[in-house]
């Protein structure tokens, strides 16, 4: 795994694993965890997993571009549909000036103009 779209570097991945973002087989993962031909790696991509199958494993590591000879996306056409709609919101929140969650401050100061 490497971090280009959804391929992970060593570091990002174990953190990943570790914190239930990645699954193999539909079960959470270690990052020692060896991987086989036919499996299918689940990866939490907010809002939706995105599933991709091992087709076949590289004889030595290998770039991020050449990831996709060895896997095929299994996502849903419907999750994906999902999931760029949330892109889009994003990037109009962001162009509105909207960055998640608003601080404590700002919070507090929604709670006096309700009140």
């Amino acid at each position: 795994m490497t971090s280009k779209g959804s391929v992970m570097v060593k570091k990002t991945a174990t953190k990943a694993c570790n914190s239930d973002k990645v699954k193999l087989n539909g079960d959470p993962v270690k990052p020692s965890k060896l991987i086989k031909q036919n499996d299918i790696i689940s990866i939490k991509v907010v809002p939706i997993w995105k599933s991709f199958k091992i087709i076949d494993l590289p004889k030595s590591r290998i770039g991020p571009k050449l990831v996709s000879d060895y896997t095929i996306e299994t996502t849903n056409k419907t999750d994906l549909a999902i999931l760029e709609q949330h892109e889009i919101m994003n990037r109009q929140n962001r162009s509105l000036g909207i960055m998640g969650r608003p601080t404590k401050k700002d919070r507090r100061k929604l709670g006096k103009l309700f009140d």
